[in-house]
């Protein structure tokens, strides 16, 4: 892999990770649309680490909370706030860990990765998050996080699976037409990512360790810096933005490259 390959692919997986616009989708459509080899699961699974590091870096306090928790959580306890955080992340992570095996035995998640289902589920999903962040009420803080929300959230991030639909794009709108509002919404959305993230990480590690060597080695670690980096920077912007821009602009743009790529699909 080139060096130009790798710098475009970790750049990639930085911006669009956090974003609701797809990082698996744009992943996916970069081979099919310009010619580059596949990226090879070593590279998957580094510019995971790097985007994973950038979100546990943007919400520590969070993360320490729900890291502090977790020893009363493994002996049977939620009853602090750091043990329920944890809890709740547990419960909605479960739906995407079950679904995704279950994909991924049967071999189905292959067929997924085409151009026109990519197409399909940015222009539906883009609506869909469109629909929610324009009628979804602001009155749930992030603190109000549920048991129940928590489930159906987790429901939610499973449909991600879809490549083109957005892990962080269809938990955003789980939450917006639960009731939160737009920022406290977007930071459970992260916070699942986490987990989610270790979840698919660890998967693909167990395959990947008996297949490195010393040279992908080298290229995952700088592809993940550099995921990191982008990673970072796109999730600090985005936050900031949510203060006073809603989730219209990554909408038009969901729907301008759904369009085009259903052009390109089926013609």
């Amino acid at each position: 892999m080139s060096l130009t390959q790798l710098i475009i692919l970790a750049l990639i997986q930085g911006i669009t990770e956090f974003l609701p616009i797809s990082s698996s989708g744009h992943l996916i459509l970069l081979p099919s649309l310009t010619g580059f080899a596949d990226q090879g699961q070593v590279i998957d699974v580094a510019v995971h680490l790097g985007t994973l590091g950038a979100v546990v870096l943007y919400f520590w306090s969070d993360v320490a909370k729900a890291a502090a928790g977790v020893p009363r959580l493994l002996t049977g306890r939620v009853d602090t706030e750091g043990a329920r955080l944890a809890f709740l992340l547990g419960i909605a992570t479960v739906p995407v860990v079950l679904i995704g095996l279950a994909l991924k035995v049967t071999g189905f998640n292959e067929a997924l990765r085409s151009v026109a289902v990519i197409g399909w589920a940015m222009l539906i999903f883009g609506l869909v998050l469109y629909w929610a962040d324009q009628t979804g009420g602001t009155e749930k803080r992030s603190q109000d996080w549920s048991l129940r929300d928590a489930i159906l959230m987790g429901l939610w991030q499973a449909v991600a699976l879809i490549p083109g639909t957005s892990r962080s794009g269809i938990t955003i709108t789980a939450a917006r037409q639960l009731g939160y509002a737009r920022e406290d919404g977007a930071r459970l959305a992260m916070l699942m990512s986490i987990p989610t993230i270790l979840a698919s990480g660890a998967l693909l590690g167990v395959e990947v360790v008996a297949t490195a060597d010393a040279e992908a080695a080298r290229m995952g670690a700088t592809a993940a810096a550099m995921a990191f980096v982008a990673a970072l920077a796109s999730l600090t912007i985005m936050m900031r933005l949510l203060r006073s821009v809603s989730f219209t602009p990554y909408v038009i743009y969901r729907v301008i490259l759904g369009l085009g790529l259903l052009v390109f699909a089926y013609t």
